[in-house]
């Protein structure tokens, strides 16, 4: 079986609330973070609530990150959703967790898009 990718969804606990609570903060981070990981970074919308919270997605070539903080929980709902062999979503999460000031991480992985190979697909349709 191939996949087409991996979506890793992390809880980022511990986490620093000035950074949290600053777009342009969180936006950065979540930029270079792509960056860190090897994507290329197509598109970028980020927004702040009031009176706290920020949320943003990442558009990579690869697929996304996105991001939905509380910062008064110091807590960052992150997913990174990558495609190909490329971009490691995990580098993106430990980046994240570190630069967001976290005391820890809990993430698991989906594999996305199981695909069976053009041989198996054509024994199968037999």
């Amino acid at each position: 079986m191939k996949i087409l990718g991996r979506h890793i969804l992390a809880e980022i606990h511990g986490c620093d609330f000035q950074i949290l609570n600053n777009v342009r903060k969180v936006e950065e981070i979540m930029v270079n973070a792509a960056l860190d990981a090897g994507a290329e970074v197509r598109e970028v919308v980020f927004h702040k609530f009031s009176p706290q919270g920020v949320s943003g997605v990442v558009v990579i070539s690869e697929s996304h990150l996105a991001i939905h903080t509380w910062p008064e929980l110091g807590y960052a709902a992150v997913d990174v959703f990558t495609c190909g062999d490329k971009v490691n979503p995990w580098d993106a999460c430990n980046y994240l967790t570190e630069r967001f000031g976290a005391k820890h991480m809990n993430a698991s992985e989906i594999k996305r898009g199981m695909v069976q190979d053009t041989m198996e697909k054509e024994a199968v349709n037999l």
